[in-house]
């Protein structure tokens, strides 16, 4: 069963596809100037009942007029039979997109990272018919973020970082330095980034309680005089924006529109297929209320239909199935 904390791992890269070369830059690698980013069919299915499903596949287009595939793996523990796993989807998307392929493991714990970065060979001893040899991110290179103004230089960063974190014994600095980003940033955003991030963190542990404190409190208890000036310019943007964008009306379609291409997205990214009829529902549906429970739901739920039960179906449902 795919946890929270896998989820939320390779969903900031959906999210915002860029923080890949950003991260690598500040970690010495020169990946060139990404100029478009597209998402490429997950599943990698090739013979059933043979199944494999890469976590998340992106199209970097750079600046150069080149291209290559990212495949982005959520890797919990090590895991020896992920090796085959590995060199199959390098392999099999290489060949099917004739496009530079490169692997990506995302890890929330320094062991299990500096396992997934080992080189593993296929082959003899002393011949490697095939070498993979992955891209890590991990609690032992990603910085931690723990200044508020850095925070919110570059938000999905730091939502990732705080998620890859969420086992450092004082989590507590860098947890406060992306709540107060947080506040800095327009609404749609800090929703999707407070959501993702619980998420990552899961429901146990000192970081998750801290994380749900902060969210539950107001962020001025410990709001530093540089992120008090973040939250106040980024107050100010917003009513510059929001005289740009005319009467509230048009703010609250905008929103709810988000709203749905973020539950699309999810249902997209999990294989879940729901009905014309209801992808209908979901695209003319403006309460924001409405999509915020059918977001939650979409994240854990095992069929389409399951979404949009009415509230008092949906319990009836999980308690039958439990």
């Amino acid at each position: 069963m795919v946890s929270s904390s896998h989820e939320a791992m390779h969903r900031i890269f959906q999210e915002d596809p860029r923080i890949f070369t950003r991260t690598f830059k500040r970690l010495g690698i020169p990946f060139p100037d990404t100029v478009a980013v597209s998402f490429p069919p997950t599943d990698l299915t090739e013979i059933k009942p043979l199944e494999r499903r890469v976590d998340t596949l992106l199209q970097f287009d750079t600046a150069d007029g080149g291209s290559y595939l990212l495949a982005v793996e959520s890797q919990g523990k090590k895991d020896p039979d992920k090796h085959g796993s590995w060199a199959y989807y390098t392999s099999y998307l290489y060949a099917k997109y004739n496009l530079p392929t490169l692997l990506l493991v995302v890890c929330q714990d320094e062991s299990t990272s500096r396992w997934a970065e080992t080189p593993f060979h296929i082959g003899v001893p002393y011949w490697h018919s095939l070498t993979v040899r992955p891209l890590v991110l991990g609690p032992h290179n990603v910085p931690l973020i723990t200044d508020p103004e850095a925070a919110a230089e570059d938000i999905p960063l730091a939502a990732f970082a705080a998620i890859t974190h969420g086992k450092h014994r004082q989590p507590d600095i860098m947890l406060k330095a992306l709540a107060t980003a947080l506040e800095t940033a327009d609404d749609d955003m800090a929703d999707l980034f407070r959501e993702l991030t619980e998420l990552g963190l899961g429901s146990i542990g000192p970081a998750a309680r801290i994380w749900k404190d902060l969210m539950a409190i107001p962020t001025h208890f410990f709001r530093s005089e540089t992120s008090q000036r973040l939250r106040d310019e980024g107050r100010e943007k917003g009513l510059e924006e929001g005289r740009e964008e005319g009467r509230e009306e048009g703010r609250a379609e905008g929103r709810a529109q988000q709203s749905v291409k973020n539950i699309l997205l999810v249902l997209r990214t999990r294989d879940i297929a729901i009905t014309e009829a209801e992808r209908e529902r979901l695209v003319e549906c403006t309460d924001e209320n409405l999509l915020d429970l059918w977001f939650s739901r979409a994240i854990t739920a095992d069929r389409g239909e399951e979404i949009f039960l009415p509230p008092a179906e949906a319990v009836g449902h999980v308690e039958a199935d439990t």
